[in-house]
């Protein structure tokens, strides 16, 4: 929002500079994103054959977890199925376990709908600051270099729209889920919140959050002392009954008309907002702005462990910073 509400002056601000206070540590946990050793689980390994089937069907050859670390090995190191095949093939003769390898073919048709293991949570007494944002996820397709460069006309847009909740006090991803592009902010709302564990007293979001059905959904779930931050746009009005009982958003449009919007940013927190930001893109500089699967299951699972891989990265090590200017 700066940037539109202070185009004319914008070169007059100075950027503001930060120091890294923990860099030993931090700089350690970038060493370790690319440990094989913290990729490959001993459970995994232990327990990569699956568990005799005791229904009817066919038993399958290799269990849900050799199947997922298969598939955060392909996403961590950016491999297609076949190049992720022939990498955990080389890492079994390294380690000297006698596993048989999951083919491409497995690892596509097994990721459909895969059930992950779930991460432990940080231990934290506080309650959750919520932070939600949304980006889009290209997929096959033609890309965008066709269009522009040939004018090709593409008969339909090829993307997803990937919704993602940040804890502001551990910084992990707390919630996510991969939508078409037809399903609104608001829409897909209600089942991020299901995925919430604990206490939330902050939520901050964009504009495309604004409204009562949001605000009414956070009440619901976490009670009236949950505090909502989004911004209410420039042709906002009051509620009806403001004289009487005025609700959180009339005393943002209220604050907003007295001491103007760059205030108000600052006044309620809202600049924390920019945090949504940086995680997406963090996820399309880690992760890829591109889906690799093609079935919507498939891209499903791959968001998932995709969250999985961020959160660990996290906890591998975070930075600390200090504003020097």
């Amino acid at each position: 929002m700066p940037h539109k509400f202070n185009a004319a002056r914008r070169d007059k601000i100075p950027k503001q500079k930060h120091r890294v206070t923990s860099w030993p540590e931090y700089n350690e946990g970038l060493r370790q994103r690319g440990d094989l050793t913290v990729w490959i689980s001993e459970d995994a390994l232990s327990l990569w054959s699956a568990p005799r089937r005791t229904t009817r069907g066919g038993q399958p050859h290799y269990s849900d977890l050799a199947i997922e670390m298969c598939l955060t090995l392909g996403l961590v190191f950016k491999q297609p199925l076949r190049q992720t095949q022939g990498l955990m093939r080389s890492i079994a003769r390294l380690l000297g376990v006698a596993i048989a390898v999951p083919d491409f073919s497995t690892l596509s048709r097994r990721g459909n709908g895969l059930t992950l293991r779930p991460m432990p949570k940080t231990k934290s007494d506080k309650p959750v600051q919520l932070v939600m944002d949304s980006t889009g996820l290209k997929i096959f397709g033609e890309g965008d270099w066709l269009e522009e460069k040939h004018k090709a006309r593409r008969k339909r847009r090829s993307w997803r729209k990937l919704h993602l909740g940040l804890d502001l006090v551990s910084g992990e991803i707390v919630c996510s889920d991969l939508t078409k592009d037809d399903v609104g902010d608001p829409t897909a709302l209600p089942d991020l919140l299901d995925q919430v564990d604990g206490p939330v007293d902050l939520f901050l979001a964009d504009g495309a959050y604004d409204g009562d059905p949001t605000s009414d959904l956070l009440t619901a779930r976490f009670g009236p002392m949950i505090e909502v931050t989004t911004p209410p746009p420039k042709n906002a009005i009051l509620s009806p009954n403001v004289a009487r009982k005025p609700t959180a958003r009339d005393c943002h449009i209220a604050d907003i008309a007295i001491n103007g919007r760059m205030a108000w940013q600052k006044a309620t927190g809202y600049n924390q907002r920019s945090r949504g930001e940086t995680l997406m893109g963090r996820w399309k500089a880690v992760i890829g702005p591109k889906l690799k699967a093609r079935n919507f299951k498939n891209q499903k699972t791959e968001v998932k462990i995709g969250v999985w891989v961020l959160n660990r990265m996290t906890r591998l090590g975070r930075p600390s910073f200090e504003r020097t200017a």
